[in-house]
């Protein structure tokens, strides 16, 4: 996935303001392609200079007036092109996974405290998620829009519960092994 294509994604879900559309990303498609404000902004002038987004006219004219930006039709097309797309998963690469492979030949010490943080990450990270799920996603929404949305939430809570598991496992495999135990791999 791209960050031109995120936003593609989103100014289709609904017309917005740069601002607008950084507060977006901040609470839903920047926990899955995170991306800073900056990048946002220099990504819709290539977007608006490529021809695939413009911005509206504003209601009145006033100094200082934000800009509300719209999907033209090559953009829709470029976005649709790209969902029709063949594309292999990616590898995991992951710096905790290859810490924890080094620790096996140089010793782990303070690595059971590193994958408890991280654990309290993912913790707080799933049950932001199903606050989310519970807020946005009730039973009767059931559109197809809708369903779709709720299955990349979805995604990102299995993944987030798959930490939790693991991290919790990798805790225990670390506190028998002794935190400082090394060996070969």
């Amino acid at each position: 996935m791209s960050l031109p294509h995120a936003i593609l994604t989103a100014l289709l879900e609904k017309p917005s303001s740069g601002l607008e559309l950084t507060r977006r990303f901040d609470r839903s498609i920047g926990y899955f392609w995170p991306s800073t404000h900056q990048q946002i902004y220099r990504e819709l002038g290539r977007l608006e200079e490529a021809g695939r987004i413009r911005a509206l006219l504003p209601d009145q004219p006033a100094r200082g007036s934000r800009k509300e930006y719209e999907v033209l039709p090559a953009g829709r097309e470029e976005l649709a092109a790209w969902v029709a797309l063949a594309e292999d998963p990616k590898p995991v690469r992951d710096a905790l996974l290859l810490r924890m492979r080094a620790a096996a030949v140089v010793g782990a010490p303070g690595l059971g405290a590193e994958l408890r943080r991280h654990l309290e990450v993912h913790r707080r990270q799933l049950a932001e998620y199903l606050e989310i799920e519970e807020r946005d996603f009730p039973p009767e929404r059931t559109g197809r829009d809708d369903r779709l949305r709720h299955l990349v939430l979805r995604g990102g809570i299995d993944l987030e519960r798959f930490w939790t598991t693991w991290l919790t496992e990798a805790i225990e495999g670390i506190a028998e092994a002794g935190d400082g135990a090394g060996g070969a791999p």
